[in-house]
């Protein structure tokens, strides 16, 4: 049958192989005979450029990617996490980079794919940082200091992150209804699929005049999972 997966969020480190091994066993039981695979956003916990992919785990990752993007088209949105990979990364592995959002045509339906930040209106701390880190100055600034430097910046952006966290409602952290029912409005969809939030759930919203489906991903810090899309319809799976 046509099985389309959608991942989010699995944030690969090096100080969690477990995650690293399930994505290996995901890729090579769960993957083959799909007709695509999206990933949308925080594959890894950071992403410091294409230029440390010579070693370690960005190298091993993309040695995981490379056969399975030459069977089947594997495509990437950045995420909060790694938005800096680019087109070595893209080359060196297969996939193919999406902008968010992006609309496609899910056998027969339209579907909207965020990564799914962009909908936490809430949160304007995040999203002028979000801003801020998204401009070509600032990656270009980032870029070009040394990989250890640029190591440890993402270390400390993301403690800065998880501290900033405890502060915040968790109301602020997710998405807002209007930023949801817009995105609905601009995209003319009725079915949307995204990650970022770490709250796995099928919603359901008013917008386009009718009820719409917001399928929300889950992170892979404990287990896992994904989504599967087939001509019947969208089902949620966990992994063991």
């Amino acid at each position: 049958m046509p099985r389309t997966l959608f991942v989010s969020d699995l944030h690969l480190a090096e100080e969690r192989p477990a995650s690293t091994e399930r994505f290996s066993r995901f890729l090579s039981e769960t993957v083959p005979g799909a007709d695509a695979l999206y990933i949308l956003g925080d594959l890894f916990e950071f992403w410091v450029g294409d230029d440390c992919l010579s070693g370690g785990l960005p190298a091993r990752i993309a040695d995981l990617l490379r056969p399975v993007a030459r069977n089947m088209p594997v495509y990437f949105m950045h995420g909060n996490r790694d938005f800096i990979v680019s087109s070595r990364f893209s080359a060196e592995t297969g996939i193919r980079l999406l902008p968010d959002p992006t609309v496609i045509d899910l056998y027969g339906e339209r579907v909207l794919l965020l990564h799914g930040d962009t909908l936490c209106t809430g949160d304007r701390a995040y999203l002028a940082f979000r801003e801020q880190v998204r401009s070509p100055a600032w990656q270009a600034a980032a870029l070009a200091r040394p990989i250890e430097e640029r190591i440890a910046l993402a270390r400390d952006m993301r403690e800065q992150s998880e501290d900033a966290k405890e502060g915040k409602g968790a109301a602020i952290m997710d998405v807002t209804p209007e930023a949801v029912e817009a995105a609905f409005a601009s995209a003319g969809c009725r079915v949307m699929i995204h990650g970022h939030t770490h709250r796995p759930a099928r919603h359901v919203h008013e917008a386009n005049g009718g009820p719409c489906v917001r399928w929300v991903l889950p992170d892979w810090y404990e287990s896992g999972g994904y989504l599967e899309a087939t001509p019947s319809g969208i089902r949620a799976v966990a992994l063991g």
